[in-house]
């Protein structure tokens, strides 16, 4: 049974990519139900995706390096049993994030 159909509510992750390291970058609160991760590459966030699965993880949101392949990539990694989202921004401030993240 997947962890969208067992019921009750449902955990939350975002998981973030960058220059972290996803063992020492990482938070949580309400014990667990909403959590925060930090990697530094696809490869790591799927890694960390097949374990928020495995530990009851519903809902994994996606920081917008990510992209729609990224996003596409974690529901792979997650058997698609995981809701998958990434966060966008609108057109008018494509500007200010591409200097943000130069």
């Amino acid at each position: 049974m997947s962890h969208l159909e067992a019921g009750g509510p449902v955990k939350f992750a975002f998981i973030i990519m960058d220059e972290f390291d996803p063992a020492r970058d990482r938070a949580q609160i309400h014990g667990g139900a909403a959590r925060i991760v930090g990697v530094s590459s696809l490869d790591e966030a799927a890694a960390v995706a097949r374990e928020l699965r495995e530990d009851g993880v519903g809902c994994i949101e996606l920081c917008g390096a990510f992209g729609p392949d990224g996003a596409r990539r974690i529901i792979e990694a997650t058997g698609g049993k995981v809701l998958v989202g990434y966060v966008t921004h609108l057109p008018e401030q494509d500007d200010a994030y591409a200097a943000a993240f130069a």
